[in-house]
């Protein structure tokens, strides 16, 4: 259900995830309506720049050479088959890439909290809630939102700033981690922007266990609803 959510300034951090070119250039991996994501993403970062709030980016990288993956798909060279270490298109989309020392990580594994300092240095910093934007919804936006909730932050999910393959697969993505988003809350861009601003916004919060029993007929509606 919708309530009324605040963030104390200091308390916040803003997370962006996955935003690289291969989701815009390479057919295989095209993130369904990844321009209107991006254009959402440079305004939650100005927000972000315009209130201290501390940015961190990640990308997903492969690097077989240094690890080997028993089932990871390769191509017919033995590379990893998406985000390989020696493709240009692992860059973050520029309009959206780290500025001014920002914190950039790249991971080897879906979520940005599974391995690494991430979530040491963001309580050393005194963060409490986290803005999480980015790709892929059902995958590293999942890992990322369920590791940030496990290491105790609240999470703010900006559900227009987040994406996948397919409408059907972000919309599903966003309320399977809405049933469970505990001392977090769902939001747009928008309300997103007006909380790091300082302003208190209705967004939605989980009340008890799993209350979205969406199907295929009303998850859009449900989705709508947040």
């Amino acid at each position: 259900m919708k309530g009324p959510v605040s963030i104390r300034r200091g308390t916040v951090a803003a997370v962006f995830v996955d935003l690289q070119e291969e989701h815009r250039q390479d057919k295989r991996y095209l993130v369904e309506g990844f321009a209107d994501i991006l254009a959402n993403v440079q305004r939650l970062q100005a927000a972000a720049r315009a209130n201290d709030v501390l940015l961190y980016h990640s990308a997903y990288i492969v690097d077989l050479t240094r690890e080997a993956r028993r089932f990871h798909p390769v191509d017919a060279n033995g590379r990893s088959a998406f985000s390989d270490k020696d493709d240009p298109l692992t860059a973050i989309c520029p309009e959206v890439a780290p500025v001014d020392g920002e914190m950039m990580l790249v991971k080897t594994e879906a979520s940005a909290f599974g391995s690494g300092p991430a979530a040491g240095q963001l309580k050393a910093e005194g963060i409490e809630w986290l803005v999480v934007a980015g790709v892929w919804t059902e995958a590293c936006i999942d890992a990322t939102v369920r590791d940030a909730v496990s290491s105790g932050f609240r999470v703010l999910l900006v559900k227009d700033a987040c994406g996948s393959g397919s409408t059907a697969m972000h919309q599903t993505a966003i309320l399977n981690l809405a049933n469970r988003l505990y001392g977090g809350a769902v939001t747009t861009t928008d309300g997103a922007c007006r909380l790091m601003a300082g302003e208190t916004v209705d967004a939605w919060q989980v009340v008890g266990s799993v209350p979205l029993r969406f199907t295929y007929e009303n998850a859009a509606r449900l989705y709508d609803e947040l």
